[in-house]
C-alpha cells in the first residue's frame, strides 16, 4: 500500500472530502484560507483551522502560508495528496459550485471563480416519472412507460423496458434499455416518456448484453481539409492531437450522438461549411454502420 492510499484508508470521509477541498482550492484559487474552508462545510473558524493543521501534519511543504492573505498558497513544487486535480475531474466541481460532496451555495462561489453555461432547455421528465425509471434500473426490474415517439406522435402505446444507463449527451438525456416491442436494445429520451411504472418482474437483460453498449470504436478525426493551415494546426492543439490524427474512443451506441456534440463533417467528400464543421471524419466506413442516422 502506497502513502497516499493509506492516508486514505487512515482518515474518515468527512474529513478526506475536506482536505480534497483545501487541496483544489489552494491550486486553482491560488490560495486557501480558515474562512474558506469554514464557509464551504459550514464549520466554525477553530474546526477549520484544525483541518488546515491536519493537512499540514500530512502533506508537510505543500502549503507556505502568506502573511499577507493570511492564507495558504501552493508550494513551488505541491503534489496533491487527496485531491484528482485533472481538468476534467475539477471543472464540473467548480461550474456546480460544489465543496467535493457538498453543497450547493447558490450566490456565494465557494472557489471565487465565476462560470457560465448555456441557457438550454430544459428536456426532462417530471420527478415522478424519472423516480420510477431509476427504481427499476437500481432494483433491475422492468418498466411499463408511456412513450411520444417522434414518429407516432399519435401513439401512446405502452412499452415494456428494461433500462440499463442513463445518458447525458450535453442536450439531452436519455436511458439505453432493451424493447420487448423491438426485441433490441434502444435509446429512449427522458422527456418523451409521458408515464412510467416500475414493475415487480425482473429484468432479463443487463448492459452486457447491449453488444453497442459494450463493444468500442474509435473514431478518427482530423480538422477540415477547407480551413487554412494555421486554422487546422491550432484545432490539433486544441484536440491534443500528438500527430494529424485526433483519435476518439467512444461506445458504438454513442457514436451518433458524439459526432453530433463535435460537429463532424460525416459527408464523403467532406463538402460541408468547415467554418461550421471543423472536423472531418476519416473512418467513415469503419463507424458508418453503428450510426447511420448520423451520416449524410
Amino acid at each position: 500500500m502506497n502513502t497516499k492510499e493509506k492516508l486514505h484508508g487512515d482518515l474518515k470521509w468527512a474529513t478526506r472530502q475536506r482536505l480534497q477541498y483545501i487541496e483544489v482550492m489552494a491550486y486553482y484559487a491560488g490560495v486557501v484560507t480558515r474562512s474558506d474552508v469554514a464557509r464551504a462545510f459550514g464549520l466554525s473558524d477553530p474546526a477549520a483551522t484544525k483541518d488546515l493543521k491536519l493537512y499540514g501534519d500530512l502533506a508537510p511543504g505543500n502549503l507556505v502560508y502568506n502573511h499577507a492573505v493570511f492564507g495558504f498558497e501552493p508550494a513551488a513544487d505541491f503534489t496533491p495528496l487527496f485531491a484528482d486535480l485533472a481538468p476534467t475531474a475539477v471543472l464540473p466541481v467548480i461550474a456546480a459550485n460544489l465543496a467535493v460532496a457538498n453543497g450547493p451555495y447558490g450566490d456565494t462561489l465557494i472557489y471565487g471563480l465565476p462560470t457560465a453555461a448555456l441557457p438550454l432547455p430544459a428536456r426532462l421528465p417530471s420527478a415522478v416519472t424519472l423516480a420510477q425509471l431509476t427504481r427499476a434500473m437500481r432494483a433491475r426490474r422492468k418498466l411499463r412507460v408511456r412513450y411520444r415517439s417522434l414518429g407516432r406522435v399519435d401513439s401512446l402505446d405502452a412499452r415494456i423496458l428494461e433500462p440499463h444507463t442513463l445518458v447525458d449527451t450535453g442536450l439531452r438525456w436519455h436511458v439505453r434499455a432493451y424493447s420487448e416491442e423491438r426485441c433490441e436494445f434502444r435509446d429512449f429520451v427522458l422527456s418523451r416518456i409521458v408515464e412510467a411504472e416500475c414493475l415487480d418482474a425482473p429484468a432479463e437483460s443487463g448492459a452486457q448484453y447491449d453488444d453497442d453498449w459494450v463493444e468500442w470504436v474509435g473514431l478518427k478525426l482530423a480538422p477540415h481539409r477547407g480551413l487554412d493551415p494555421a486554422r487546422r494546426a491550432n484545432l490539433l492543439f486544441d484536440y491534443g492531437a500528438t500527430g494529424e490524427i485526433i483519435e476518439v474512443n467512444v461506445r458504438r451506441a454513442l457514436l451518433g450522438y458524439m459526432l453530433q456534440r463535435l460537429a463532424v463533417d460525416t459527408t464523403p467528400d467532406h463538402s460541408r461549411n468547415p467554418h461550421a464543421f471543423q472536423l472531418m471524419l476519416l473512418n467513415r466506413d469503419e463507424i458508418e454502420p453503428f450510426a447511420g442516422w448520423a451520416f449524410l
